[in-house]
């Protein structure tokens, strides 16, 4: 799964360009045969605008938020997108500058300002980013289109319209939520955030937000969200970043990783200097990382302490239990250094040579197996509890009653990382599963498409020279009988062609070309997204 191809040339900085909204849409050359089952969309969100005027956004996750939209229809495609009219982008756009702080850009003072009004600003606290250009999902009937703030942007995903700012703040006890919902087949959603807990000190919340109620009761699912279970935070005042949770049929797993937001210098630094939410994130390099579990209904914490070394973690590939074990596979990053500090637009921008020599310092990237046994006995101290046939992870009690877990690796490769992870969510999320789908990325490069066996450890790729997939969605056939009996779709770009980007459509088998449709204009680096039947 290692990467075959340098990139001398550095075609890969144009996935890091601005572009322009499209007034309509536009037809893509197919070539191939579009599979005749997909008949509807797919959904896709990245940054789009780099820098306002002169002013620049310094990292990966500032620019502001573009959705992408490729229909399916008879066999045709065509290619729309449109930036989301949030308030940092509207404001943006009128005043010429940036105006809210985003992820590693700051946000400078309006300089039309005087000081009185500048200093009763400042007490009114801070503007937090509604720049929701991670993902976007179903809640109910209506589409969100999110980031990892409170507010999360209603959209329409016909018109790629922006319907209105929702502050989930309003509804819930926590300060975000994650990009990465899992969302069961009847339409519930989890999501997970940080919170104020008991006594002043910090927690994580599982909320739940129920599936749109049948009958007259037609009203937003969004207000009968509630909060499930609570973690318990390893610092009072130092959350760790979440981006993401494992979620199997009767249990929740969190890992909460040595990564911190450090909330007094989060709340304090901000408006006196020049801050943003990158200079609020400390690293614990004596915690490793800490694995937690609860009983999803009626949720409940389940308190044993389980740990092991530390990993910067974002994405949970599948979760799911076993005989008495849960069993969750993960990205992970080797060390405690958190991996965005490689993620400034500079680095990624830079000539290939100086792209390598900084991902030469950064935390390995590994695929990671993780076992928990749900049966923990005190007196079994020293002896490996895991007793799956399957699997080399272990969890091995010590003598002050905490578990330390012991992964078993998928998949490891120098600077090449399998991330992006994608599965046959519909049939297989929070069960005993066989694939996983990724990007491969090549010293944070995106450079291929993946295809892991996570029993086997057997792999497949799909690359092309100069040209930087996104991550791939699986589509299942219809009447599809085995585990990867589908397609992937990605969006490639490749700057060099005739027509620099296009939809590719890939057998998730054996990776083979179904199709692609190819359109007239660039399109920049995406994120997450979904398809829509």
């Amino acid at each position: 799964m290692v990467s075959r191809f340098e990139h001398p040339a550095g075609s890969y900085k144009k996935i890091f360009e601005t572009c322009e909204d499209l007034a309509e849409a536009l037809p893509a050359t197919v070539t191939g045969r579009i599979p005749p089952f997909l008949k509807g969309s797919l959904l896709r969100l990245g940054p789009g605008l780099f820098e306002i005027g002169d002013e620049p956004f310094y990292h990966l996750f500032d620019g502001q938020a573009l959705m992408h939209k490729f229909d399916f229809k008879n066999g045709q495609v065509t290619y729309f997108r449109k930036f989301i009219r949030t308030d940092a982008y509207v404001r943006a756009i009128t005043e010429k500058r940036v105006v809210i702080t985003e992820f590693g850009t700051f946000a400078y003072p309006d300089p039309c300002k005087n000081i009185f009004s500048r200093f009763f600003s400042y007490f009114k606290g801070v503007e937090v980013t509604d720049n929701c250009l991670v993902n976007v999902y179903p809640i109910g009937e209506d589409y969100y289109a999110v980031t990892e703030t409170n507010y999360i942007t209603k959209v329409n995903v016909e018109t790629l319209e922006t319907l209105k700012k929702v502050d989930m703040c309003n509804y819930v006890n926590i300060n975000g939520v994650t990009a990465h919902p899992h969302i069961e087949k009847d339409g519930t959603v989890y999501n997970i955030g940080n919170c104020m807990g008991k006594g002043a000190s910090l927690a994580y919340n599982i909320v739940r937000t129920p599936p749109t109620q049948k009958g007259p009761d037609k009203s937003d699912p969004i207000e009968k969200s509630k909060v499930v279970v609570q973690f318990p935070s390893a610092e009072r005042f130092k959350p760790s970043y979440v981006h993401s949770f494992g979620m199997s049929e009767n249990y929740f797993v969190f890992v909460e990783t040595p990564v911190k937001i450090n909330l007094l210098k989060f709340l304090s630094a901000w408006s006196i200097r020049g801050s943003n939410y990158m200079d609020c994130f400390e690293s614990n390099e004596s915690q490793g990382t800490l694995f937690h579990i609860a009983k999803k209904d009626p949720g409940e914490y389940i308190d044993v302490k389980f740990k092991g070394a530390a990993i910067g973690m974002f994405h949970h590939i599948n979760t799911f239990e076993d005989q008495g074990f849960i069993v969750f596979d993960l990205c992970s990053w080797k060390g405690f250094e958190f991996v965005y500090n490689y993620l400034w637009l500079a680095n990624l921008r830079a000539n290939w040579d100086e792209v390598k020599k900084a991902a030469m310092m950064a935390p390995q990237p590994e695929v990671r197996r993780y076992v928990i046994p749900l049966d923990v006995h005190k007196e079994e101290q020293g002896k490996n509890l895991v007793s799956l046939p399957y699997t080399t992870a272990t969890a091995t009690m010590h003598s002050d009653g905490t578990v330390w877990l012991e992964p078993e690796v998928l998949f490891s490769g120098p600077r090449q990382a399998f991330e992006f992870p994608q599965i046959n969510y519909q049939k297989f999320s929070g069960k005993n599963y066989t694939y996983a789908y990724g990007l491969g990325l090549n010293h944070f490069i995106p450079d291929r498409i993946c295809k892991l066996n996570v029993k086997t450890k057997e792999t497949w790729v799909w690359q092309e020279p100069d040209s930087y997939p996104s991550e791939p969605l699986f589509v299942q056939t219809p009447e599809g009988v085995d585990e990867d009996d589908g397609v992937l779709l990605t969006i490639v770009a490749a700057p060099g062609s005739q027509r620099p980007a296009y939809l590719l459509i890939l057998n998730a088998k054996d990776l083979s070309e179904v199709a692609r449709a190819e359109v007239e204009c660039s399109i920049p680096v995406t994120f997450h997204g979904m398809y829509k039947h």
